[in-house]
């Protein structure tokens, strides 16, 4: 059977509200440039052919241009404006999304995605049809109650990330549906339909970079990274 072509939705709708800055998070600079540089890179460097759609608030695309050239960025992607939710955005960047495919979304401030989670995820969803990067708690976790709170076993969650991986087809079906407080991410929204998601084994350093203690994190594996490479 042919391999799909694969596709990238990258959703960077951040304000940089929680970052305590003015400046959007997926602009914020780790190791000289912005955080949404490395995170394409990362998809790029899993397959240069993937085809990457970038979601970006309308207001912002034009900084995002005058960035790109600013630091000489230039590897191949699309940008296209946000919608008001997250659910809109994904909308918005699945319409880039030609005939059947892989579609891999994924958070813009995420940008220390491994290429093996990458190539995991996409081939567990060329599998199942769906596919989600996940990781088990490290922390203890509680319930809250009507009475207050009770423990639960960890052994029985997963903390979800990015990539979320499905076919095209699946995913399109998926975001034909009306918005609900309940979608809190894609998988969320395919599950409505009755789809089963697969989970793939993520990593406890795909973090999501939301707070200022998460960019010191961030510069601390930059810097790793750089002393390895």
């Amino acid at each position: 059977m042919a391999q799909l072509p694969e596709y990238a939705i990258i959703v960077a709708g951040g304000s940089g509200s929680r970052m305590q800055q003015a400046l959007p998070k997926q602009f914020a600079e780790v190791a000289g440039k912005p955080i949404l540089m490395h995170t394409i890179e990362r998809f790029h460097r899993y397959n240069p052919e993937v085809r990457l759609i970038v979601v970006l608030p309308q207001l912002q695309l034009t900084v995002w241009r005058a960035l790109c050239q600013k630091h000489g960025f230039n590897l191949s992607h699309r940008t296209v404006a946000g919608g008001a939710t997250r659910f809109g955005s994904v909308k918005n960047g699945l319409k880039e999304v030609q005939g059947e495919a892989l579609v891999a979304v994924h958070d813009g401030v995420r940008p220390f995605v491994e290429t093996g989670t990458i190539k995991a995820a996409f081939g567990a969803a060329a599998l199942y049809g769906s596919a989600v990067v996940a990781v088990s708690p490290k922390d203890s976790i509680r319930e809250l109650t009507q009475e207050g709170s009770r423990a639960v076993p960890r052994a029985n969650y997963r903390l979800v990330q990015t990539p979320q991986c499905f076919r095209a087809s699946i995913l399109r079906r998926a975001y034909e549906q009306p918005e609900q407080e309940c979608f809190t991410d894609d998988a969320s929204v395919v599950e409505q339909l009755g789809e089963k998601v697969a989970l793939v084994e993520g990593s406890y350093r795909n973090i999501k970079i939301t707070t200022p203690e998460d960019l010191v994190l961030a510069e601390a594996f930059a810097r790793e990274m750089s002393n390895q490479g």
